[in-house]
């Protein structure tokens, strides 16, 4: 079930292999709308802890790394 999951995923990567990337950029970018809203708890807790920073960065990086060995 894993080996199937990983081969689509590779295949799809293979064909578009920017999409990681502009993911990765969506979510740098909300980050930085987050910042500016008011502190709700959620949201709060999300800009103070810039989490979808974090995560556009690895999701990013990976991209990166996968497009270019694909």
């Amino acid at each position: 079930m894993v080996a199937k999951w990983l081969k689509r995923i590779s295949i799809f990567l293979a064909r578009m292999p920017g999409v990681p990337v502009f993911v990765a950029v969506g979510l740098v970018v909300l980050n930085l709308i987050l910042q500016f809203l008011p502190d709700w708890p959620v949201v709060g807790w999300l800009a103070h802890t810039h989490l979808l920073l974090h995560i556009g960065l690895i999701v990013g990086f990976l991209g990166v790394l996968l497009g270019d060995a694909l």
